[in-house]
């Protein structure tokens, strides 16, 4: 029997006679006779020393556990796995990248499963802890919040605002021969002062923004540094917040409704956000049971206002943005416009309107958050194309782009590293369309971020004048003309892998098209000689992705079906 009506999940673990084994263990990590008494809650959090987007958030959980535990529960802290992309990107390591996402998920779904949490909080500072939380908070269903370990500062050089993306670039212009050794080294020693997630509107960034839109996060979280007094203020309330959903029992599946999902791409839309906005925005909608598809994104970005000018592509970094007000001030701007869910609930026990409602508009002599009237661009910058090149649809992000359409022959690769080579020697010339293969969430295996590639092409010089397709992904850090996300990929038989040298291919963003200039005759016969190729990796992690992820466009979870 329940003795604490707010022990829904945990009482089964600490309560009557059958339980003292159980009891007896959790008094060896500091339990006593009144925390059995109490709701049980579980800080998660993604803490490592591999990566600066994570270095710090230890202590971050310790704030919250600190604060739930003044609020009346016993707390047990626990740690799951990250990856950094940024360190991992341009070679094999990418590989792991989305597959992290999964085992992100997997582990702090098991923890909380077998330990059976009342409540959770789940701590996440990089792109793909961030929606594995999100799926894992949607799988165990009990109250959570997520909190994001926050932005990073901007380096500085040349007395100029500098971060990831600008090293990045550098070793393009250091290639081609357009900044010195010095002012190469000088980028790289800058670029990162410190704790936090990279600092443009880049994936880290656009997914901590959506998943507050999505009612996920506490008001104003989504933007704060992550070491300032701001991050940590934040922390503390979320524990005090956590112990009043219980008491409420609001759940995560009752926040994570299709209109919270449409209230998330939008915001990640007006932001200017990363294109990986759309694959983890639909796998967190699979997971939590939510019919939200790639066509609604697309439906959502006819109508959404660019309202930011954010890197890369753009001015600002997010710090600029959390000092013009931060996402209260965007949400409330889209709101009034009629282009916000205000009925929407969210973790403060309030819904969207209720939260706004005091929320004022920045002045105008500031620029870094335009309104409807003036936007960045009238509708927003990521396109969902399709196609006989891409049937099951492509992601395109056209914020900043000069050149909104594209058609040459192409000039095919069939792996990242293979295409930075000829990069690197000038064998891509204005006028291509690169086309890499077979670096798809079966074929790579893990779909993995073409950075390295697309920034050298804007170091090259090649940014508005080169087109690249891929069945891999773009970091949020990419821009330029990039179609990432080709379904399906080279692996099953797409026609991505069809695909000859020399072949005519034509993306058209405003049609929403991505083509090639081939009958559906020559298409058939080309298939018809297709052979799949052995898989690259025989067992392991690896291995196991490749046998149980789905379809970019189901957001390549692996608990779907096999494909």
């Amino acid at each position: 029997m329940i003795k604490n009506s707010l022990k829904k999940r945990s009482a089964m673990m600490t309560d009557g006679n059958a339980r003292a084994a159980g009891r007896a263990m959790l008094r060896a990590t500091g339990f006593t006779d009144e925390d059995f008494e109490k709701p049980l809650v579980g800080v998660s959090s993604c803490w490592s020393e591999i990566t600066p987007c994570n270095m710090h958030l230890d202590k971050l959980a310790k704030h919250s556990k600190e604060a739930a535990q003044k609020a009346g529960a016993a707390v047990e802290m626990f740690n799951t796995i990250t990856v950094s992309d940024g360190i991992s990107m341009g070679h094999e390591g990418m590989k792991y990248s989305l597959v992290s996402r999964e085992v992100i998920a997997d582990s702090i779904e098991t923890v909380a499963g077998a330990q059976r949490f009342d409540g959770m909080i789940c701590i996440g500072g990089c792109d793909k802890n961030m929606p594995g939380s999100l799926m894992a908070i949607a799988r165990v269903n009990a109250p959570a919040i997520f909190i994001y370990g926050g932005t990073i500062m901007p380096g500085k050089h040349k007395g100029k605002d500098i971060d990831i993306v600008s090293i990045f670039e550098a070793v393009g212009q250091y290639q081609a021969g357009k900044i010195s050794k010095e002012e190469f080294k000088d980028v790289e020693c800058h670029a990162c002062p410190g704790p936090g997630s990279c600092g443009g509107m880049y994936t880290a960034n656009t997914m901590s923004s959506a998943i507050e839109a999505l009612g996920m996060s506490l008001p104003g979280g989504s933007t704060a540094p992550g070491i300032s007094t701001d991050k940590i203020a934040e922390c503390k309330r979320a524990g005090e917040q956590l112990i009043e959903l219980i008491k409420l029992d609001l759940k995560p599946r009752d926040i994570m409704t299709k209109k919270s999902f449409e209230n998330a791409a939008t915001v990640a839309l007006a932001l200017g956000g990363s294109t990986n906005a759309v694959l983890h925005l639909v796998a967190m909608a699979y997971t939590a049971g939510v019919d939200f598809t790639m066509e609604d994104f697309s439906r959502i970005s006819d109508k959404t206002p660019q309202l930011t000018d954010m890197k890369p592509g753009g001015k600002y970094l997010t710090v600029d943005l959390h000092q013009a007000g931060g996402l209260p001030v965007i949400m409330k701007i889209l709101l009034d416009a009629g282009l916000l869910h205000g009925d929407c609930m969210t973790v403060t026990g309030k819904t969207v309107a209720e939260n706004l409602a005091n929320v004022s508009l920045p002045p105008e002599t500031q620029d870094v958050i335009h309104t409807t009237k003036d936007p960045i661009m009238a509708t927003g910058p990521i396109v969902i194309l399709k196609g006989n090149l891409a049937p099951e649809g492509a992601v395109a992000k056209v914020k900043g782009l000069k050149v909104f359409d594209h058609t040459g022959p192409a000039i095919i690769f069939e792996s990242e590293e293979e295409t930075f080579k000829a990069i690197e020697a000038d064998k891509v010339k204005a006028g291509d369309t690169i086309v890499i293969r077979n670096e798809g969430p079966k074929g790579g295996p893990g779909m993995r971020e073409m950075l390295s590639v697309t920034s050298a092409l804007m170091g090259k010089g090649l940014g508005n004048s080169v087109a690249l397709i891929t069945d891999g992904r773009f970091s949020g850090g990419t821009h330029g003309l990039v179609i990432g996300h080709v379904a399906p990929e080279a692996y099953v038989g797409g026609p991505i892998g069809l695909l000859k040298n020399g072949d005519i291919i034509t993306i058209d963003s405003k049609k929403k098209l991505l083509a090639v200039d081939l009958s559906d005759a020559e298409l058939a016969s080309r298939h018809a000689a297709w052979k799949k190729p052995e898989p690259k990796y025989k067992n392991g992690v690896l291995r196991k992705y490749i046998e149980t992820v789905s379809s970019p466009m189901y957001g390549a979870v692996t608990d779907k079906f096999n494909n």
